[in-house]
């Protein structure tokens, strides 16, 4: 007898733990009567003997203790078995104690909870169902047939060979249940399991294998699939569904290659759900050691559900041929230096036209804090095509912590002549002052950002090693809009009108100034190189033509905006800038890589101690902005077209600037007498008394001034009775004379004389 009375309550009749190796005692909370009545079974094989069990007879339970551990990540169950029969009988008229009911009251109650579990793993019909018929044949017409239902619902037995397997639908053709399971391959087939710690990794390449052997689909079911072995699905797979997590323990090269490499084509292809992780994080030096590998794929979706703890998450390759026409759809890319890599391995491997959308590019507050990282990078191997173009991104998120630390965290890096990179709707939160950065020929990309921690003072940067001014920033996060468009500082709609006869042989015009290739002496400063006129400049109906080695261009005030566009109509125009320093000092090439265009490269001229395009712009028309960039150590910058190869009509000339700034445009300065048309001078006179009839003269100094030119002439004072003449009988001096009219002598106080003069 026991010692209490037994309760039985409401607690499943069955416990599992997992083994850790050294753990030797088990407990159970629910109630059992004898130690016999505990079943123990370890890794689902019940154990006759090798433990005790504690608590029997107590309604909260006990405990099991074993002699030996089991293993580290083995299953123990304990489970309470009781012996279906009755041990105890009621005597007729006999006296019916209350505790001897009780206990076959609380076995019957305890027998129920075991059946009921029991039960409850067993195949059975819905309570919302009535009737039907659910026994088996015998067991000789049962043989060697599967168990399956009838057009009623009702269990059925069928050939394994018969076609008799349909969808329930009008028109559905019946086939085998092995077809059936063969449309798709699961990992689970090949005995991968998921469970985050057996190694999963043959049996994920076996499937992988098998997939592209049979040209199908493979699914990568729930859970977590560790490997330390690379693992590739072959190009004729037609695509993989991961609703699982690959836990990549491997060493260092791609964790999940897709595709063939090489000339293949890995077209219409179809991925889903990718999500592969770095067992621990990467130290972030090793470009091989890549989440998922994309290799050669065109007109396919893929979709990277998550990536995280690589030197590179994600990386599209144009290997011996292209990744093209693409769409991808981005999820959480996490804690990688780089989290997507546009890639081309060879000459023949190009990287175009692929859409991507969404993307959340983070890295964590204590990943790598000395390290520079990026969201997305454009990028290719030695020798590799460069010119990756039609790229639109739509809506992507970078957090990259890196704000206010002495590292990069940019969400673009360029490395290529990229062309047509289009980035819309950008959230940029931590990161460096830059929405990208160029360190090659990219041009034309645009860069929308909606969202910045850094306010609105968002640019480009561009490395030393960057040969163009590759793109705009439309930051309309507490801005604007209007950074995209630009303010026009000088126009010259008409050379020709425009156009000054300096002297006899020299030829200038209004607002630019004329530059020589190849200047005498020893110039060193601004005037030494910048000329109201030259020779050799050609008039035509409509323009000029620039000759050997002549240049014009406009002069500006650099010292708060570095941002120029110019715009021209020509033949074949070159590209020019020469720069100073704020003391108007010459900066040579020297100095660094001060300036860039947008429409090509720049290199630096040492005879003519400027920057030039790398070759004549062919395409160049009037509306085309060619854009400029100035380096900080530029004050001041002269901005214009050359002749370098041939001669060409130059017929119009605009400069534009950063519409954030309104420079000055520098031109009929006194220390910089350039692109004027009218000159003037004063003077203080007092004119000796002048007899009737008589005159008197004085020389006003007029720097520019020559035989030819207009002249005219004033006094600040009363006149009547004076008349003033003005004439240039030598090289800048204008002769004033006053010639007295009346019949009396005039003396006239003293005054300014003001002399105008106008270039023809």
């Amino acid at each position: 007898m026991m010692a209490e009375h037994i309760r039985i309550g409401d607690v499943a009749p069955r416990v599992q733990y997992l083994g850790d190796g050294s753990r030797v005692a088990f407990t159970y909370p629910f109630p059992i009567f004898h130690p016999s009545d505990m079943e123990l079974r370890v890794n689902g094989v019940p154990l006759a003997g090798g433990f005790t069990v504690t608590g029997a007879g107590n309604s909260g339970g006990g405990s099991v203790i074993l002699a030996t551990p089991p293993a580290n990540g083995s299953t123990v169950t304990l489970r309470r078995r009781i012996r279906v029969e009755r041990s105890t009988d009621f005597q007729d008229n006999g006296v019916l104690r209350a505790r001897t009911l009780n206990d076959e009251l609380d076995r019957i109650v305890a027998i129920l909870q075991e059946q009921q579990e029991e039960l409850s793993a067993a195949l059975r019909q819905d309570p919302a169902e009535v009737g039907g018929s659910f026994t088996l044949p015998l067991r000789a017409a049962r043989a060697n047939r599967m168990l399956g239902f009838d057009g009623t619902g009702n269990v059925a037995v069928l050939p394994r060979d018969s076609g008799l397997i349909s969808a329930p639908f009008p028109g559905a053709v019946p086939y085998t249940v092995e077809d059936k399971l063969a449309e798709q391959l699961s990992a689970r087939d090949f005995g991968a399991t998921g469970d985050g710690a057996t190694e999963d990794g043959p049996a994920l390449q076996a499937a992988m294998n098998a997939a592209g052997a049979s040209g199908k689909r493979l699914l990568i079911g729930e859970g977590n699939y560790r490997t330390t072995q690379p693992l590739t699905l072959p190009g004729a797979a037609a695509g993989l569904t991961m609703r699982g997590t690959i836990v990549y323990a491997g060493p260092a090269g791609p964790a999940l290659t897709l595709g063939d490499g090489g000339t293949a084509r890995n077209a219409s292809k179809w991925h889903t759900g990718l999500s592969v992780l770095r067992a621990t994080i990467g130290a972030w030096e090793d470009e091989s050691e890549i989440g998922i590998l994309l290799r050669n794929h065109d007109a396919s979706i893929i979709e990277v559900r998550r990536v995280e703890g690589f030197t590179i998450g994600v990386r599209t390759l144009g290997d011996g041929r292209g990744f093209e026409d693409s769409t991808l759809e981005l999820g959480r890319i996490v804690n990688n230096k780089i989290g997507l890599d546009i890639h081309t391995a060879t000459a023949a491997g190009w990287n175009t036209s692929i859409r991507y959308h969404g993307g959340h590019f983070a890295v964590g507050s204590t990943v790598h804090v000395d390290k520079d990282r990026f969201g997305i990078r454009l990028s290719a191997a030695p020798g590799a095509y460069v010119a990756h173009n039609r790229h639109l991104f739509n809506g992507q998120n970078f957090e990259l912590n890196a704000e206010g630390r002495l590292i990069s965290g940019i969400p673009f890096l360029c490395e290529v002549n990229s062309r047509s990179i289009i980035a819309r709707g950008l959230r940029m939160e931590g990161c460096t002052g830059f929405v990208a950065r160029h360190t090659a020929a990219a041009q034309d990309h645009v860069y929308e950002v909606t969202w910045a921690s850094q306010g609105y003072m968002v640019e480009i940067d561009h490395a030393d090693s960057s040969t163009r001014l590759g793109g705009v920033v439309e930051a309309l996060h507490q801005a604007a809009p209007h950074r995209a468009a630009t303010r026009e500082l000088a126009s010259v709609p008409s050379l020709r009108a425009a156009a000054i006869r300096w002297n006899a042989t020299q030829t200038g015009f209004e607002k630019l100034g004329c530059l020589s290739s190849n200047v005498s002496g020893s110039p060193a400063l601004l005037q030494d190189f910048v000329f109201p006129a030259l020779e050799s400049l050609v008039l035509t109906n409509r323009g000029v033509i620039l000759t050997g080695g002549r240049a014009v261009g406009f002069v500006v005030d650099a010292r708060s905006c570095r941002d120029f566009a110019l715009s021209v109509d020509a033949d074949a125009p070159r590209l020019f800038v020469m720069a100073f320093d704020a003391a108007n000092n010459l900066l040579t090439d020297s100095a660094g890589a001060l300036v860039r265009a947008s429409g090509q490269s720049m290199v630096w001229n040492p005879t003519a101690r400027w920057w030039q395009g790398a070759a004549d712009m062919t395409d160049a028309g009037l509306s085309r902005l060619q854009a400029v960039r100035l380096s900080p150590l530029v004050a001041t910058a002269v901005i214009g077209v050359a002749r370098i190869g041939t001669d060409y009509e130059l017929r119009a000339l605009r400069l534009n600037c950063d519409p954030r700034h309104a420079p000055a445009v520098l031109y009929g300065l006194p220390d910089l007498p350039i692109g004027v048309r009218e000159l003037a001078a004063e003077l203080a006179w007092d004119p000796p008394s002048i007899a009737a009839g008589a005159s008197a003269q004085v020389n006003v100094p007029v720097s520019g001034a020559r035989p030819g030119d207009f002249a005219q002439a004033a006094f600040s004072l009363s006149t009547s009775g004076a008349v003033f003449l003005a004439q240039i009988g030598a090289q800048d001096v204008v002769t004033v004379t006053v010639w007295n009219r009346t019949g009396a002598a005039l003396d006239l106080n003293a005054g300014t004389v003001r002399v105008r003069v106008v270039k023809a």
